[in-house]
């Protein structure tokens, strides 16, 4: 290690850099945008639908062919959401851009971090990031902040010999240091990259939906191979088809089966659900990274807390003086404001002086600076002043010394065992000694008073505790402070009334921490790969789990964490990794959070309802044609239209509707509960109109065709009124324009011709109608089996969804208005 005052020449630094030993770090994650772009775009379900897409292309049948919008639409919603993730973890840097002051040829410059060499001379002031690890060499000590890194707010005294780690910051003193590790080898590094491995966020939403979507695409090959065959009997059977031509209609009913069943605009009503509620967020300061991040607040049940930056604002605020005997020495309030006014770097004396303003301190005759090895400084004072003698001030086992200081010794003992930062203030009638400079004071010190500080709670900390207690969301603080001054925040945020856990007795068997983090809400002391192994912890105990935070020492428990929080005063690693972030830090965020979480989750599956029971009809319906050999009873086309009117546009509006309940697990078990049932219905009423308007009844194609659509607009619309209730003003209206599409659909000359339907001759359309009639009974009667007894939140209840009732009552406003601690 090289400690030459001149530090490092030209030729050495240019050897260093040669070798590629420079303070820069590769940013790439495991995936590229051409991977990406990959993973979304050929996978079998695209492959389906695309190669359906370009052959009726081929065929000439583009009308037919407009469920390849969908398809589209999809894919990009997928690639731009992966590509976002991936550029925020790209750009993730655990270091501020800094500049660095370091000695090279014996002459002092300024570089960039990116470019220290190991070896390098760098010179250390107050308010510099440390941005390699660096070792300190010579006697000047210093106060150093790892509470990125660490969690730990209290200042770390560093000596000679000391390591400073990437990612500190100097609060007090100068020094020199040289660099001990640059780039990956620095522990900045290290702690981010396990934050850089890409990964979405866990959604339910989307695992049901991918269950449901690999399912139906392993079932298409033979439901297509049994249509296909069923139309080519139809048209004739397969001898001699070729020729005729007759073979383009059976490959178009084929196509038509096959694409009813893909709930192709799920996955897009989906997103806008969520992108809509990210808006709404953006609106309140909140930024969210991640679409699915949305749901998932939504069934949050665990919320990990940092307690510096998230339940406190990070700074010392002043708590009390505590008089140590019944006659105090005159002035020492003028020596306290003194000790306020003094340009000290650390966050106590600024409490001090904001506690006691001088508008004119007292001028000094002599003083003693701060240090870590004495842990006081002094300040002397003329007889004549208005505090004569020597004050001291610091921490009480470095000033209580003496043996007559016991009794009050243990009074800071017992201030302190409750968490409060405690100094202790004394006097003695003149000057020090000489010797006094070093570490050991005269025993003729006589204590006057000891001062008590806390960290400053952020005002929204409590109420919002609070309305997550109500919820029955379980809160945990997880911090790297001490374990007393753990507790003594949470009993000031009104967060029980206990000692909190510390770490440094954490089990080390997976089993026994599992026991402890499921027991205990309050640890401290705790490091960030703890952090990591609590949140991995719940998770294997099935919770759900959020995590807000603010330092480095949180990025891979946010990482890991169902769902990462950062505050906007957070380190940009952390805003990198965290899906969601409060940009204006305001704590009391996070119930109108969980409201519009909720509000969207509770759409989607309102609307998953009418997608699924369409994928259920239109399987039934195929897999039945193609066994008994008869025609398709639609064109693509047609239900495209009946698509748009009775699932896709109004689908999209009720997606974007208000409210919302209490979430409960079991997403695609729900909603398959009542679209099996009703989408059987539904194609058993489709399949009786069908068959008779081709066998029975004598009716040519293209009536049956359009019997059995106006059967089936009928029947899924009324699928999408038990979606929507209860009803308001604005679903009445969504439900009305939807019927009167379906009435102008078979009206208006255009669309006639373009969707090939025409009014049924009068006996078929009465039939059609009156087993839309008992089809609509039937699910209404489905209805009411598969749904479970709730209260609807604020008059927005889900019909058959089976969410539990929110502990609100009232009626009207959100989350953050009646039970968050202010309206948001």
């Amino acid at each position: 290690m090289r400690r030459s005052r001149d530090g490092l020449s030209t030729a050495e630094v240019g050897e260093r850099t040669a070798a590629g030993r420079v303070n820069s770090v590769p940013t790439a994650t495991s995936r590229s945008a051409g991977e990406i772009i990959q993973a979304n775009v050929f996978t079998l379900f695209n492959a389906v639908v695309g190669g359906c897409f370009i052959l009726l292309l081929v065929l000439g049948q583009w009308r037919d062919a407009l469920f390849g919008l969908s398809a589209v639409s999809n894919s990009l919603i997928g690639i731009i959401q992966e590509y976002r993730a991936k550029r925020s973890l790209d750009q993730l840097a655990i270091l501020q851009a800094a500049r660095n002051m370091v000695v090279r040829n014996g002459a002092r410059e300024v570089i960039s971090s990116e470019d220290l060499v190991p070896d390098d001379l760098v010179l250390l002031n107050a308010g510099d990031q440390v941005t390699a690890d660096l070792l300190l060499i010579g006697n000047s000590p210093l106060e150093v902040d790892e509470s990125l890194l660490t969690g730990e707010s209290e200042p770390v005294p560093k000596q000679d010999g000391a390591v400073l780690l990437s990612g500190s910051l100097i609060l007090a003193g100068n020094g020199q240091a040289t660099v001990l590790r640059v780039g990956p080898e620095t522990s900045a590094y290290r702690l981010a990259a396990e934050a850089r491995r890409f990964s979405l966020v866990t959604s339910e939403i989307r695992r049901s939906l991918e269950k449901v979507f690999t399912v139906i695409t392993w079932l298409l090959l033979p439901v297509a191979l049994l249509l296909t065959n069923a139309q080519m009997q139809d048209q004739g059977g397969w001898g001699g088809a070729m020729g005729s031509g007759r073979w383009v209609p059976a490959v178009v009913g084929a196509v038509a089966g096959i694409m009813a069943m893909i709930p192709l605009g799920l996955l897009l009503m989906t997103s806008v659900a969520f992108a809509v509620g990210g808006l709404r967020l953006a609106r309140q300061k909140v930024l969210i990274q991640e679409l699915a991040a949305v749901e998932v607040l939504a069934r949050v049940d665990v919320l990990c807390l940092d307690k510096t930056g998230t339940l406190s604002s990070g700074s010392m605020v002043f708590d009390a003086v505590h008089h140590t005997g019944d006659v105090c020495p005159p002035g020492w309030r003028r020596a306290v404001e003194w000790f306020g006014a003094s340009p000290d770097a650390s966050s106590t004396a600024a409490a001090i002086g904001a506690a006691f303003p001088a508008e004119i301190p007292l001028t000094e005759q002599d003083s003693v600076p701060f240090s870590s090895a004495r842990k006081w400084s002094s300040v002397t004072f003329a007889p004549e002043s208005a505090a004569p003698g020597t004050w001291v001030l610091g921490a009480p086992d470095s000033v209580l010394g003496s043996p007559g200081c016991g009794k009050v010794h243990g009074m800071a003992v017992a201030l302190a065992s409750t968490g409060l930062r405690t100094l202790a203030l004394a006097h003695l009638p003149g000057p020090l000694p000489p010797d006094a400079a070093g570490t050991d004071l005269p025993p003729e010190l006589v204590p006057v008073l000891l001062l008590t500080f806390r960290e400053s709670i952020r005002a929204d900390a409590a109420a919002t505790l609070d309305y997550f207690r109500r919820q029955g969301v379980t809160v945990k603080i997880i911090s790297g402070d001490d374990p007393r001054t753990v507790a003594a925040l949470a009993r000031g945020v009104g967060f029980g009334t206990g000692t909190a856990y510390d770490a440094r007795t954490l089990p080390g068997d997976p089993l026994l921490l599992e026991e402890v983090v499921e027991s205990q809400d309050l640890f401290g002391s705790v490091t960030p790969s703890q952090k990591r192994d609590l949140v991995q912890a719940l998770k294997r105990r099935g919770h759900t789990v959020a995590m807000t935070g603010d330092g480095v020492n949180d990025v891979l428990a946010l990482k890991e964490a169902d769902l990462g929080i950062a505050m906007d005063s957070a380190s940009p690693a952390t805003k990198a990794v965290a899906r969601m972030v409060l940009l204006d830090g305001r704590f009391e965020r996070l119930p109108a959070v969980v409201d519009e979480g909720r509000r969207a989750i509770s759409n989607i599956e309102r609307v998953s309802l009418v997608f699924l029971s369409k994928t259920v009809y239109a399987t039934v319906i195929s897999v039945v044609t193609g066994i008994l050999l008869l025609a398709f009873p639609f064109l693509p086309r047609q239900l495209s239209a009946l698509d748009g009117l009775t699932i896709g546009l109004p689908a999209f509006f009720l997606a974007l509707q208000p409210g919302g309940q209490r979430y409960a697990a079991g997403f695609l078990r729900r909603s398959l509960t009542f679209a099996v049932p009703a989408g059987t219905c539904t194609a058993l009423c489709v399949l009786a109109v069908s068959a008779y308007g081709q066998l029975w009844g004598g009716h040519s194609l293209a009536s049956a065709q359009s019997a059995a659509t106006i059967t089936l607009g009928l029947v899924a619309a009324w699928i999408l009124v038990m979606a929507s209730r209860p009803l308001n003003w604005t679903k009445v209206l969504i439900l009305a324009g939807m019927y009167a599409g379906l009435v102008l659909l078979f009206s208006l000359p255009l669309t006639q011709d373009f969707f090939r339907v025409e009014w049924p001759p009068s006996g078929l359309l009465a039939v059609s109608v009156a087993v839309a009639v008992a089809g609509c009974l039937a699910i209404e009667i489905v209805g009411r089996f598969t749904r479970r007894p709730s209260t609807p939140a604020r008059g927005t209840g889900l019909g058959p969804l089976a969410l539990e009732p929110d502990s609100r009552e009232g009626d009207g406003g959100t989350a953050g208005q009646r039970d968050g601690p202010a309206s948001t």
